[in-house]
């Protein structure tokens, strides 16, 4: 269970394999904080983005084209379930990381433990 402003990544069925893969809970997380929500899933992702430039926030339903991290053109998907989905976007585009590399974040959809009070808290600064 998250305390605060941080929040547990949700794992489904693969949660022993990502632990393995370093990118299990031990390295995952959001955080968010008076000032900016900053979101990582081990070596696989990181973003620090200004709570200013979040745009909207809800929850999301439907398939998921997969667990981990998957994204082309702004649009990512950060995941260890495929419950417990969040859609952030942002506006105007924010720079995240993916295996290192630096990349376009307009939408970034991600699995929670907490989803309901994610967003009540991101809530608080639209």
């Amino acid at each position: 269970m998250a305390a605060g402003g941080r929040y547990t990544v949700k794992y489904g069925a693969f949660r022993l394999l990502m632990s393995a893969m370093g990118l299990g809970p031990r390295c995952s997380g959001a955080e968010v904080d008076a000032d900016r929500l900053i979101v990582r899933m081990g070596w696989g992702f990181s973003a620090q983005v200004p709570r200013s430039a979040i745009r909207s926030a809800e929850r999301t339903h439907g398939l998921v084209g997969g667990i981990g991290v998957h994204g082309w053109r702004g649009r990512w998907l950060v995941n260890g379930a495929a419950s417990g989905l969040v859609m952030v976007r942002f506006d105007p585009a924010q720079r995240a990381r993916v295996m290192g590399f630096p990349v376009k974040l307009v939408t970034l959809c991600l699995s929670l433990e907490e989803p309901d009070r994610f967003l009540a808290e991101i809530a608080t600064a639209l």
